[in-house]
């Protein structure tokens, strides 16, 4: 495939603008938004930067076709037609993946077997026979997407999806997912400028997407498979010049990034994600009582986190987060400060005002990205400083 040709970069919610700029800055053509998701184009090789590239992208598909379906028997219809010997054959594997924004097709589960049987007796009609399906490491992905009566069927280049990058083996009750975590770095403004602190690290995504934007050091690195490594036309000699032309971007970080936690066990699972990311010579992890911490130089402090918000982990809400307040307002002056809480109420205690808002969703749970910035002494104070 030497040619370009159109492709689509899933994303999260209100991460649309992030995926944009992310694929302008790696050279993708013809860039245009949509809801979770972004259209580009590009070629083979591009199909390889992307997924190695691309810190806010799920998936990268190639769609295949599209059509209108009114009903469960036109979609089995409509699967069926497509030619499916000259992109698939009976000793290779293939598996499909669905998801479903319809009042006319409520399960995905269900769109993606009969999309399965579709293909099966396409084959069974032709040859007597049909390929297997292997969900774990097919030959052949399929993604099918249907928005009300509007179906695509894509080629899936990614496989696992893209959060999986491959350095976090160990894990909290409530870990953030790897593409959020840095779709709130990016959105935040942080790019490296200065020291970094997450207060309550956990697992240490955060902190380890921090360090690899700031080292410009590309997402998916670390990951051994991609499902375009099982195409007829994979191209692994193109694939290692593209990998390397990424890693020849990378830039040292001369500031520092650190988290604290307040249990043993979750700076050990940070510290040994840490390892696995090959940072720790960036990142500084330590058990420490955020509300009895202070920041530790003059300069200026960038600090990102996830607090808990009493959906998966157990606090008393107004208390922990009024102490959230008045641990950044005493103790974190000259810091620009960003969190994300699915519990907007619980937001309301901490008692500081917000110079940004932004929905996410932290799964499907609704979330606002919230920004603080916290002056020597008052705003006031600081805009007369600047003057």
């Amino acid at each position: 495939m030497g040619k370009n040709v159109k492709l689509i970069a899933k994303t999260l919610f209100g991460l649309e603008e992030v995926l944009a700029q992310e694929l302008k800055q790696l050279g993708a053509l013809h860039i245009e938004k949509g809801t979770r998701m972004v259209s580009f184009e590009g070629d083979l090789g591009f199909i390889y930067k992307a997924n190695l590239g691309l810190r806010t992208a799920i998936k990268v598909l190639r769609p295949l076709i599209a059509f209108e379906v009114a009903n469960e028997q036109d979609l089995y219809a409509k699967t069926k037609a497509i030619a499916w010997d000259k992109l698939l054959t009976l000793e290779q594997t293939f598996a499909i993946d669905a998801t479903v924004h319809s009042e006319q097709f409520t399960h995905s589960k269900y769109v993606a077997l009969k999309c399965k049987d579709a293909i099966a007796d396409y084959f069974r009609e032709k040859f007597q026979a049909r390929p297997n399906v292997d969900t774990e490491s097919p030959d052949l992905r399929l993604n099918i997407h249907i928005y009300q009566n509007h179906c695509t069927i894509s080629i899936d280049s990614s496989g696992h999806s893209l959060h999986m990058r491959g350095y976090r083996t160990q894990t909290n009750v409530a870990p953030i997912n790897e593409v959020l975590a840095a779709g709130i770095l990016l959105l935040s403004g942080w790019r490296g400028q200065s020291d970094f602190l997450d207060p309550m690290c956990g697992s240490g995504t955060l902190l380890i997407e921090a360090a690899m934007i700031a080292c410009g050091i590309p997402p998916n690195i670390h990951r051994k498979d991609f499902a375009f490594m099982r195409w007829p036309d994979w191209d692994e000699e193109l694939f290692d010049t593209i990998r390397e032309a990424l890693m020849r971007r990378t830039r040292e970080f001369r500031h520092n990034l650190y988290g604290y936690d307040i249990s043993i066990a979750s700076v050990r699972k940070a510290q040994h994600n840490i390892v696995n990311a090959g940072l720790e010579e960036y990142i500084h992890v330590s058990v420490q009582n955020f509300f009895k911490s202070q920041k530790k130089s003059e300069g200026p402090l960038f600090i990102v986190f996830n607090p808990p918000y009493d959906e998966r982990i157990s606090i008393d809400t107004e208390s922990f987060y009024k102490h959230i307040g008045d641990t950044l307002k005493q103790y974190y002056q000259n810091a620009s400060a960003w969190l994300i809480s699915g519990n907007l109420e619980a937001t309301k205690f901490i008692g500081l005002r917000t110079s940004r808002k932004i929905k996410l969703f932290n799964g499907n749970i609704e979330s606002r990205l919230l920004h603080y910035e916290l002056y020597e002494g008052s705003k006031k104070r600081a805009a007369k400083d600047d003057g």
